[in-house]
């Protein structure tokens, strides 16, 4: 708004230098960039994302299945599960050899991580597998993606907005620069008559 009342004020401003005029619409085109074509790229951004992501939820949905793990034993403790100043919620997690039956059929056995706080033998708990029962991380769910997504555009829009943002300041810098230094030239110019009965007459 500052922009737009600057630029109706100076329109015809006698005191009104070029420069002026120039910053405000700067200013102004700046502030066009920010509010209308920022939020368009972050849109256009996140629509993107959110159509790579959700394929991929449903890609993964497709691949991994979720069976179920019978605790055998609880395994041995890693190095990391050991210090307590590195534990974390993932290495907190109670490392078990247990067996489960894969989607095709097949027995399968193996060290896993459970959420069980004390496994005992006969426990059951819940694991992803590929279509081998090959242990796998947990699929992407769709809320989660999509607010992947809505980050994506958001970072978008703001990264956008401080580029313009960036490019003002710049191009403003640059053109006080060059005021300053045609006041220098002026200056120089007058030096060595300023001052001087009938200087400029």
């Amino acid at each position: 708004m500052r922009a737009i009342g600057g630029i109706w004020r100076w329109r015809h401003n006698p005191l009104r230098r070029g420069t002026d005029l120039a910053e405000a619409w700067v200013a102004l085109s700046a502030l066009l960039l920010i509010c209308l074509v920022a939020p368009v790229v972050g849109a256009l951004v996140g629509g993107a994302a959110q159509g790579v992501l959700q394929r991929s939820v449903r890609e993964q949905h497709a691949s991994r299945h979720e069976v179920t793990a019978t605790v055998m034993r609880r395994a041995g403790v890693s190095p990391s599960e050991a210090d307590p100043e590195t534990a974390t919620g993932r290495e907190a997690r109670t490392r078990v050899v247990a067996h489960w039956t894969a989607p095709d059929g097949a027995a399968q056995q193996g060290t896993l991580l459970s959420g069980l706080e004390t496994p005992h033998r006969g426990d059951r708990f819940g694991i992803w597998t590929d279509a081998h029962g090959r242990p796998v991380a947990r699929p992407l769910d769709s809320a989660t993606a999509t607010t992947h997504a809505v980050l994506a555009g958001l970072g978008t829009a703001l990264l956008f907005a401080g580029a313009v943002e960036g490019g003002r300041r710049m191009i403003v810098w640059r053109m006080v620069r060059r005021r300053y230094a045609r006041w220098d030239q002026a200056w120089d110019r007058a030096g060595p008559d300023w001052g001087r009965t009938g200087a400029g007459s």
